[in-house]
């Protein structure tokens, strides 16, 4: 399979440092290049380069001769010379420098070295992770700790349509790193409205959701020897406690990409396991797909283009 360039987002920090250095070997393994990017999000840099237009290119050749030379000595003790000659400096808000990055050297995977946010930072500053999972169309690893080569892969399955592409995406790092693939499905508490309680079929719903399981999604592991797991509780829980007890080196989780508004007020599994970070977790950007028509049907009665699945 042919992996196509990473990008890594640095800063001065030790996650920066650690995760360029994962990013580094991972491209290695994978036969690809890696691709060092800091973004300097200030606003009066940002408008001074607005106003130089097409000479903004300058203005970050300067920013590299000011913030270079202490970026550098950050992550030299961890991140080797060859990795280092990748670095580049942009300006603008880090998501957006890192769309623009992943755009330009057609990369299929962005690193980021993951960091803990209490709420109040993440209302104020927010969070580079969450802001990038939030814009960015390639997958985002966010790592946790100093990672290694993912070889136990933890892949979070559900009943979508994004159960093929995220199961995909697992695949292709267990079987980069040699190693071994865990599905998990989690079976969530209904909710309990109250006097509607006795509509409330918890047993019956857990059943078809195994059956649906059995018929739609485990068909699609490829993988020999993929293992299969279900448990029972709120999904954030249920997957931290399996990585770490099964000691997973990556989770693999599918984003549906909700509206704001739902992010705003209730956020989704991906972003509450992006403020935890049980373990290095990689978020697979997945769209609905779109409908097609069989020969005869009217455009309303078409199928979607892929199978039940997997998302969070």
């Amino acid at each position: 399979m042919v992996w196509k360039p990473i990008v890594v987002a640095v800063d001065d920090s030790a996650e920066a440092a650690t995760a360029a250095a994962f990013g580094w070997r991972l491209a290695d393994l994978a036969g690809t290049s890696c691709h060092l990017v800091h973004a300097v999000p200030d606003p009066g840099t940002a408008f001074a380069a607005a106003l130089m237009g097409g000479k903004a290119r300058a203005l970050e050749a300067g920013l590299r001769e000011l913030v270079g030379p202490g970026l550098r000595a950050a992550l030299t003790p961890t991140v080797i010379p060859q990795a280092l000659d990748q670095l580049a400096i942009r300006i603008g808000r880090t998501a957006l420098v890192l769309k623009a990055e992943v755009e330009r050297l057609g990369a299929g995977l962005v690193i980021i070295g993951g960091k803990h946010h209490v709420a109040l930072g993440r209302w104020l500053g927010g969070s580079t992770a969450r802001d990038a999972v939030r814009t960015l169309t390639v997958p985002v690893l966010v790592t946790k700790g100093t990672p290694t080569a993912p070889r136990r892969v933890l892949v979070a399955v559900d009943l979508s349509y994004a159960a093929e592409p995220t199961i995909r995406e697992a695949e292709r790092f267990a079987t980069l790193a040699v190693g071994s693939l865990r599905a998990l499905h989690v079976l969530e508490p209904l909710t309990v409205i109250p006097n509607v309680a006795q509509f409330v079929d918890q047993q019956g719903f857990n059943a078809d959701s195994v059956a649906a399981l059995e018929r739609d999604v485990w068909p699609l592991l490829r993988m020999p020897g993929a293992e299969k797991s279900v448990r029972s509780g709120h999904a954030v829980v249920a997957l931290a406690a399996e990585a770490t007890e099964w000691q997973a080196d990556l989770l693999v989780v599918g984003s549906h990409g909700r509206g704001w508004v739902d992010r705003l007020l209730l956020g989704t599994v991906t972003e509450r396991l992006l403020d935890q970070l049980p373990v290095s977790l990689l978020v697979v950007p997945v769209h609905k797909p779109e409908l097609i028509d069989e020969p005869g049907e009217p455009a309303s009665h078409g199928r979607t283009r892929a199978p039940v699945g997997v998302g969070t």
